[in-house]
């Protein structure tokens, strides 16, 4: 840049050239000349407190420190709201979890010791005014919350386990038969007319009738049998088993896993039988069991789930 001066009183005129290293030097000299003066004023405030200089170093200063204690302060409040909403909340968990426990039959595990011993009164919660009070807070906040997720963790755990479990138990009705022709126990048998154990329910239906799984197991028989006729064995874990007799038609095979209610076959008049009908079994260990036990135990836990609807 090229800057001319031109004088009344001269005839020549004076060209000035300003370089990156001028206006550097320039931006250098001023920022220099700034502090000095700054420093200057410090000094003689020290050396002299002059009040008119202490008094504005004191004022600003209180300007900056009430501003930070004032947006710290906000961030606390706005924290201890959260974490009193925080602390409600799982109050609320707490007591969901006692109800859902109790209603599921499920025995909690024992407490930690910092939350062992009846507690009470009203509920007014501490609302942290420091930092380090809120820091407190905070810690038994997430040791609460932690042991609450293992007590549910283990609840969830206990659930499933007794999902399973009645998964496997043969708790509802293999067919829709039109009645229970002979239940179990002795009886007469039709056949010969001689007392006889029967081991199973007949449930009287139209041949074709479809028969489904009582429940979930694995296929360790199906086939034709001298007196089940056509028979269908499954294996449900836990030595329960349950046979499905005298079909006119099975849609399963050997080694086959099969959901509970799945189709099994047709209902019909196969083997040693005197008309239309399943003949139903239920087995743990070997020995066979009322089947209506069983049956009995599924229509309450159909009605208790249409009651919890």
């Amino acid at each position: 840049m090229h800057i001319i001066l031109v004088s009344n009183r001269l005839a020549t005129a004076k060209t000035f050239v300003i370089t990156p290293r001028f206006v550097l030097a320039a931006v250098t000299v001023f920022l220099a000349m700034m502090f000095a003066t700054s420093a200057l004023f410090s000094w003689l405030s020290v050396q002299f407190r002059l009040p008119f200089l202490e008094h504005m170093v004191l004022s600003v200063h209180k300007q900056e420190v009430e501003r930070s204690d004032a947006y710290m302060r906000d961030n606390l409040n706005a924290m201890a709201a959260r974490l009193g909403q925080m602390q409600a909340q799982l109050l609320r968990l707490d007591s969901l979890g006692e109800r859902v426990s109790s209603l599921a039959g499920v025995k909690p595990e024992d407490k930690p010791i910092d939350f062992r011993g009846g507690q009470g009164g009203p509920l007014l919660l501490a609302q942290p005014q420091t930092p380090v009070e809120f820091g407190q807070a905070l810690d038994r906040l997430s040791r609460h919350v932690e042991y609450r997720l293992d007590a549910l963790s283990a609840m969830e755990s206990q659930l499933l386990d007794e999902k399973v479990r009645r998964s496997l138990l043969p708790t509802i009705t293999p067919i829709q038969g039109n009645y229970v022709g002979s239940g179990f126990g002795w009886r007469v048998d039709p056949i010969v007319g001689a007392g006889a154990m029967h081991e199973g329910i007949d449930f009287v239906a139209d041949v074709g009738t479809p028969v489904i799984a009582a429940a979930g197991g694995v296929v360790v028989v199906a086939e034709n049998h001298p007196q089940y006729g056509n028979l269908i064995e499954i294996d449900h874990g836990n030595d329960f088993s349950t046979r499905y007799a005298h079909l006119s038609k099975l849609v399963v095979k050997d080694g086959q896993f099969v959901k509970r209610g799945q189709h099994l076959g047709l209902s019909g008049n196969t083997g040693r039988s005197t008309g239309p009908h399943l003949h139903f079994e239920v087995r743990y260990k070997g020995v066979a069991q009322n089947p209506s036990r069983f049956l009995q135990q599924g229509g309450q836990l159909a009605q208790a789930s249409r009651g919890r609807r």
